[in-house]
């Protein structure tokens, strides 16, 4: 009901474009035909109004990878530097929230593993939404802050890292099947904030996928079985990811071309002192409005980016 809600969308668009042109056509040939100079600024303006709708279309055009029509799961993880990465890890965290707010996405926080002092050590937050992998899969990467530490008595500039990894979510019957002997279902008590009821019961999940060693958890809902399900569609959709990996590889051996060195490359930079500045490092794309960018203004970043791709091999 998802695809055919999108198709009808998008057919519904062109054929708005569609007329649309055919009306600044007939307008135009109005114009010409009474040689009357005064029609043309009503026609330009005709013209610029339907280019400024293509442009704002030519970014979902762009979206046609296998995946990029998925819903998006994202984890995050602090990197080295203690307190100070973990609240950078908890910003980055809130700016896709924050993001996924002013797209009118549904956005659930499954796991959070809370920080020492404060911020977090990781967490897993899901995203529904037509195209959000296809948007989100720019963000997938090292993400570093450069600021004055709050966390400083001295007020010293700190360098701090976190990572962002971006899953497109997995659908189960298409894309793979898990053997149930292959996985272990653990419970737990839950550690995280969550009332009386989440600290007494043993509603928070571990499963472990045997066969590849990978091990999710989820311990955001009251539920037992809730939190088994969130932690089931996080193990499928990292289980899809490790085969995209594992076929572009493949492809990059046949290609005969370099892999790069992996996900974990510096994407993108955050400067808050001495000067403002949010840059791109694979796009050169910046903004000195980093309040913003923080805010979850990030799609003329994830823009640039795919523009970036365009003319590539899939």
């Amino acid at each position: 009901m998802r695809q055919i809600g999108g198709l009808k969308d998008t057919i519904k668009t062109w054929q708005q474009i569609a007329a649309k042109a055919a009306d600044i056509q007939e307008l135009t040939a109005i114009a010409i035909s009474e040689n009357d100079e005064s029609w043309k600024d009503e026609v330009h303006g005709e013209i610029d109004a339907l280019l400024s709708k293509f442009d704002a279309i030519e970014i979902q055009l762009m979206l046609d990878g296998p995946y990029d029509s998925r819903d998006a799961i994202l984890a995050f993880h602090a990197g080295a530097g203690g307190t100070e990465s973990q609240d950078w890890a908890q910003m980055l965290m809130r700016m896709f929230l924050r993001w996924a707010e002013r797209k009118k996405f549904q956005a659930e926080v499954m796991d959070v593993s809370p920080g020492d002092e404060a911020g977090i050590k990781s967490a897993t937050i899901g995203i529904k939404g037509n195209f959000a992998y296809g948007n989100l899969k720019s963000e997938h990467g090292v993400h570093r802050l450069v600021r004055l530490s709050p966390f400083d008595a001295d007020h010293a500039r700190h360098t701090s890292f976190a990572l962002v990894e971006v899953m497109p979510e997995a659908e189960e019957k298409s894309d793979l099947q898990i053997n149930p002997d292959d996985i272990k279902v653990d419970t737990f008590r839950s550690s995280g904030p969550g009332g009386q009821h989440m600290q007494k019961t043993s509603s928070a999940v571990r499963i472990t996928h045997i066969p590849s060693g990978l091990v999710v958890s989820c311990q955001s809902e009251r539920s037992q079985h809730q939190n088994k399900e969130s932690a089931l569609r996080v193990l499928y959709a990292r289980l899809l990811e490790l085969e995209i990996e594992k076929r572009a590889a493949e492809n990059a051996k046949i290609k005969g071309k370099r892999i790069d060195a992996g996900w974990g490359n510096q994407i993108r930079s955050y400067v808050l002192h001495p000067y403002k500045m949010v840059k791109d490092h694979r796009t050169e794309h910046e903004t000195s409005n980093t309040a913003a960018v923080l805010e979850g203004e990030i799609d003329e970043f994830i823009n640039a980016y795919l523009r970036s791709k365009v003319g590539e091999e899939k």
